[in-house]
């Protein structure tokens, strides 16, 4: 196991659903850490999301949960190799279900300083945000 890793987790509505979804954008079940109440999504092998049921996801907090459809409570960046790899995730994404989500300003400011990165909400409403940064020197 490497010495550090992410785990992201995210309340979702339906198990199935949401495992359907992240598969089909490329990542994988961790089938030793899914079951009824949850599901590991493998995003590579140091950056995991779990899923949880909302039910299951409430007992991790005293604090109530968030509407993630009316509000912005995260949002979760993903630094790629490439433009390429941001369009064919995020059209993956669109083609599984999910919503692109299109800020053109943010688009132009990021541009300027060399970046390239695309939004997609997945389909409980969590904000993707798969972007690429062009390094000086590399």
């Amino acid at each position: 196991m490497p010495s550090k890793m992410i785990f992201i987790n995210l309340p979702v509505a339906d198990l199935d659903r949401s495992k359907r979804f992240y598969e089909a954008i490329g990542w994988k079940v961790n089938q030793d850490f899914t079951d009824g109440n949850a599901a590991c999504i493998m995003i590579d092998d140091n950056i995991c999301v779990m899923l949880l049921t909302r039910d299951f996801f409430t007992t991790f907090s005293t604090r109530p949960l968030g509407d993630i459809r009316g509000t912005v409570c995260g949002l979760y960046a993903l630094a790629l190799t490439g433009p390429e790899e941001v369009d064919d995730l995020t059209e993956a994404a669109i083609r599984a279900g999910g919503i692109e989500e299109v800020h053109a300003e943010r688009r132009t400011q990021e541009a300027e300083v060399g970046m390239y990165g695309r939004t997609f909400l997945d389909p409980d409403g969590h904000q993707w945000e798969p972007f690429h940064m062009a390094y000086p020197g590399r």
